[in-house]
């Protein structure tokens, strides 16, 4: 349970918000947590089975204080509002901005920046870790590569040209992953990136645990009232989630990657519950599907510091302080968008 953003986010089970006159409490096994007077906020988010009264409810309502319900896991499932609402002016201002040319590229620019950041962070964090090895030049010249093309990212671009710095940084990043990979081991062998189908179990992880993450940050996106589908690096495609993918590409690094390469690293995983497909493809059995979302659960709940917030948080609330902070930005409410970026 944490106030950011003036959102306050209940992720306590089993919790109970009721009203006290202007006033939102929250209790856990009748113990008093939390008490804000509603002023004070602008939205509620509610995790797993939280109760909220009606008579709260009925307070944010007239407050025009938005409570959205999600499951543990954060797949979105309901939002209540009053009848006031100004989710309709940011969505309109969300699709002006992503036909527009230049509104589009100014924010797919800064998801790349803090993507090419964080990249670099997970590299460099590799060789402070576990440095010594063969593959350090290599993975000291990708971190090289990726801070030129960060540069080449400054001033206003087209997002064709966007696209090509991310695809070329993603290629370097991906051609040295493999040696973040400890020990040489012979079964999580990654020899590049492959999606449909993923032809080694590496990849398969990979590809699995960024749909848990895209998974996440659409339910963060409809939490805040922006359009998941409306995007504005990736374009609009049917039954695409264009914005949470957008969003996501700060989030692959730290969230994904890291634990991908954690679970690897550390033997968590058997390599008995992979399997190779008649297509060619890698697929986890359910015991190891399961071990990968259980440790997907943990690492949310490990915290990081947020740089532009300055402070600690949650690494699970990490989409929504950002959906967040994209729709203040998209309201008009601050003239960029900050993105994460890992330090």
């Amino acid at each position: 349970m944490k106030p950011l953003l003036n959102t306050l986010f209940v992720t306590l089970p089993d919790a109970y918000i009721h009203r006290e006159g202007a006033q939102i409490i929250v209790k856990v096994a009748r113990e008093e947590r939390l008490r804000l007077p509603i002023h004070t906020i602008s939205g509620i988010v509610c995790f797993g089975p939280v109760n909220v009264s009606p008579f709260a409810l009925q307070l944010a309502a007239d407050a025009g204080v938005c409570v959205s319900f999600l499951t543990d896991s954060g797949r979105f499932m309901a939002r209540m509002e009053g009848p006031v609402s100004g989710n309709v002016l940011l969505r309109r201002e969300q699709y002006r901005r992503s036909d527009h040319p230049g509104g589009s590229a100014a924010l797919a620019r800064s998801f790349i920046a803090a993507k090419l950041a964080n990249c670099r962070v997970v590299l460099q964090r590799s060789l402070r870790d576990h440095g010594g090895g063969e593959g350090d030049v290599r993975v000291s010249g990708a971190v090289d590569k990726i801070a030129r093309i960060s540069q080449q990212l400054e001033g206003p671009l087209q997002l064709d040209r966007l696209r090509g710095f991310e695809g070329e940084a993603a290629e370097i990043y991906f051609d040295v992953f493999n040696e973040l990979i400890l020990g040489g081991n012979q079964h999580f062998q990654f020899l590049g990136r492959t999606r449909r189908p993923p032809l080694d179990p590496v990849n398969a992880l990979l590809s699995f645990v960024y749909t848990l993450l895209v998974h996440d940050i659409r339910g963060a996106l409809e939490s805040v009232g922006l359009d998941p589908a409306v995007g504005f690096l990736h374009r609009d495609r049917p039954g695409r989630p264009s914005l949470a993918l957008d969003l996501m590409e700060e989030f692959r690094p730290l969230l994904a990657d890291r634990l991908v390469l954690t679970l690897i690293n550390r033997q968590q995983l058997s390599p008995t519950g992979f399997r190779r497909t008649e297509s060619g493809g890698w697929i986890m059995n359910d015991d190891t599907r399961r071990e990968v979302i259980v440790a997907w659960q943990k690492r949310k709940q490990e915290e990081v510091n947020h740089p532009w917030l300055g402070e600690k948080i949650p690494m699970g609330l990490l989409p929504y302080t950002q959906a967040l902070l994209l729709a203040r930005h998209l309201r008009g409410d601050y003239e960029a968008y900050p993105p994460f970026a890992w330090k």
